[in-house]
């Protein structure tokens, strides 16, 4: 009874089989499939915006977001590393017997029972077929090797050996280029995570405040990050995201950015963008200057510098708040992109923090056909306003009016968090091309004493209409007017019909809420007309006037959910742009490219070449002549060998035969 295989044994059998191979390498392919298609270390945020809770920590737990680093995903790297070498490791000692054997051991009943055989009777002895068949496997590109024996002679000929170099090749390339990416890697950093001398920073606050336990420093072994520098300055460090957080990483020299272009379609679209660099380092005579762009790295002292993106480097703008509530006072502001403000009022504070300026957006806009178009709508400010309690808001107002269906307006977006859409404020645009009118309209009608003398304006007119005279009947139609104007601007007509289904039974609210409307449109009104006499107009308002008249109203049944007691506009900016660069040092990457270059011969050597072998068998007969057996043999491509098999016992019967004409051509004549 055979003795079953050892433990040691059973464990090498396992490591270095195809199947195991085989499934860890699809693993490893479903993973980098996830990492191709999911973005990599992004912000947190990003992820639950984009996912929503559930998928967000689902995903999380997986480690999908940086899946090249997770502890399974390097742990299946190893196991298959240890595979791939176990399998080599089995298997080479057989390729070499393989390689070295040429096998002229054969026996003849083992030659005529190939599927490729073929016998041949030849008139010549056998040293002269043995010669001569030499001779044709030499010219057919084989090594060849002789054994002779008393009754026969074996001519053993083996050519495509490289084809084995192919298994060595795909399989040590796959192991280098597994090494080259373990050398990028951020094992380092989680090693040093997990002895405690090492903690990712997660505050958003400046480079110089980051303490020391989240710093790597210049002498790193590899890495690979993003720094936004603004033109005319220069940085030292990069920031790598590591999950919810980030880590500074020192560089062995400073960037500086000389100037930046950037180069735009008609349409605004960014079409190509480029940087004027200075490389400050100690160990060169000068600073060196190149310029960079988009696929045209600099590569100094083995860091690679890439043009990334470019952003906005800290903007100048000039704001201009206009106060939406006569509680508050107008003020202007000279800002700077990535700046926080403090806004004071009589009785809240705010403080104003300017995120972004944009001198492009393109939009889908309507055209006055009524085709949807990409356009170009101008320069836009994103700000968030922060109250007391730290709410905050966040904004997105542009600069130049937008014409939409024939008419112009000034537009502000606004949203509570960054996964809602912007809802927009739209606030008409008088003749001027300002929004004068509308301020001092919006302004008029939280006048109480300027509210209260046009509805009374309004009630006379209209009692002296029906002849109808009674001061108390006065007196509640001006209270009224003044009271519904008071809560349209504090809570939009959703306020008033909160207001009438408290108070009115559900079969008259519809008839209530048109009393109403009438009686708030005929205040407001009157207080338009006092609004137009403001500006010295004299005449009766126009078509144009009270369409103005009618957006106005819809811009400010909008205000009580706009949240901000100021309108921000940006009357003039100084743009100063940053060059977005991606700084990596990653020395795996010629070990990787060489272990690329490995796999990629040897696949050839594989599929490409086969290893074959012929044998030639020669007995000698007792005429003086011998009868031969060819045979051979392949690894691969059976079909195509049957045809190189017929083609290659043609070329011994021809050449036989001319060597037949050759000896008996004398006699002949």
């Amino acid at each position: 009874m055979r003795n079953s295989p050892s433990a040691n044994a059973r464990l090498i059998n396992f490591l270095g089989s195809m199947n195991l191979a085989i499934s860890l390498l699809v693993v490893v392919a479903i993973a980098s499939i996830i990492g191709t298609v999911l973005q990599q270390n992004q912000p947190y945020t990003s992820y639950q915006i984009k996912f929503g809770p559930f998928w967000f920590d689902l995903f999380k737990s997986l480690d999908l977001y940086d899946v090249y680093s997770a502890l399974w995903f390097l742990a299946i790297l190893a196991f298959l590393v240890v595979s791939i070498a176990t399998c080599v490791g089995r298997n080479t000692p057989g390729i070499i017997r393989e390689l070295r054997h040429f096998r002229e051991n054969v026996q003849e009943k083992s030659l005529r029972a190939m599927k490729h055989q073929k016998e041949i009777n030849s008139t010549q002895n056998a040293n002269a077929t043995q010669a001569l068949a030499t001779r044709i496997l030499h010219a057919q590109g084989f090594k060849t090797r002789q054994k002779a024996a008393e009754d026969h002679t074996v001519v053993a000929g083996m050519k495509g050996s490289a084809n084995h170099w192919g298994y060595w090749l795909t399989h040590i390339g796959m192991i280098v280029i597994f090494l080259g990416g373990l050398m990028d890697s951020r094992l380092p950093i989680m090693i040093a995570e997990w002895q405690g001398n090492l903690k990712p920073e997660t505050r958003n606050i400046p480079a110089s405040e980051v303490p020391a336990i989240s710093q790597l420093p210049d002498t790193s072994f590899s890495y690979r990050g993003s720094v936004d520098i603004p033109e005319g300055s220069r940085a030292n460090i990069i920031f790598q995201p590591v999950r919810d957080g980030y880590l500074v990483q020192h560089l062995p020299f400073e960037v500086e950015v000389k100037e930046f272009r950037v180069e735009h379609y008609s349409t605004g679209q960014p079409k190509s963008f480029e940087s004027d660099l200075i490389i400050h380092d100690k160990t060169l005579d000068a600073p060196l200057e190149t310029t960079i762009s988009v696929n045209h790295p600099l590569i100094h002292k083995g860091v690679a510098i890439y043009q990334a993106n470019f952003g906005d480097g800290g903007s100048e703008l000039k704001l201009r708040l206009h106060s939406l509530s006569n509680r508050y006072a107008s003020q202007d502001i000279d800002g700077k992109v990535f700046r926080d403000y403090t806004l004071t009022s009589s009785d809240q504070q705010y403080k104003l923090e300017i995120n972004d300026f944009r001198l492009f957006n393109i939009n889908d806009m309507e055209d006055s056909s009524g085709k949807i178009e990409k356009k170009n709508v101008g320069p836009s400010v994103t700000f968030k306003l922060r109250d007391a309690t730290g709410q905050a808001l966040e904004y997105q107002n542009y600069m130049n009016p937008l014409s939409i269906k024939g008419q112009n307006y000034y537009i502000s977006g606004v949203r509570a968090t960054p996964n809602e859409p912007f809802r927009y404020l739209h606030i008409p645009v008088d003749p001027k091309g300002s929004m004068e009118r509308f301020m001092r309209f919006l302004s008029n009608i939280q006048n109480t004493e300027l509210v209260k003398q046009s509805a009374l304006q309004t009630t006379r007119n209209s009692m002296q209409q029906t002849t109808v005279v009674d001061p108390t009947v006065e007196v509640q139609i001006v209270e009224s007017m003044q009271r519904l104007t008071e809560q349209f601007v504090t809570k939009g007509s959703e306020g008033i019909m909160a207001e009438i289904a408290a108070k009115f039974p559900q079969d008259k609210q519809e008839s209530a809420a048109e009393a109403f409307m009438k009686v708030l449109n005929a205040a407001l009104r009157e207080v338009y007309k006092e609004t137009l006499k403001q500006e010295g107009m004299t005449a009766e308002p126009t078509e144009a006037d009270w369409l103005f008249f009618d957006d106005s109203l819809l811009a400010i049944d909008k205000l009580p959910a706009y949240g901000s007691p100021w309108l921000v506009h940006m009357d003039s900016f100084k743009q100063i742009e940053a060059s977005g660069l991606q700084i990596t040092r990653s020395p795996g990457k010629d070990v990787v490219y060489f272990g690329s270059l490995m796999l990629t011969i040897g696949v050839f050597l594989l599929f490409y070449v086969a290893h074959r072998r012929i044998w030639v068998w020669i007995k000698p007969l007792d005429n003086n002549q011998a009868e031969i057996v060819v045979a051979g043999s392949s690894n691969r491509n059976q079909p195509e060998f049957e045809r190189y098999f017929q083609q290659l016992q043609d070329v011994f019967q021809q050449v036989m035969k001319q060597e037949v004409k050759h000896v008996d051509s004398p006699t002949n004549h």
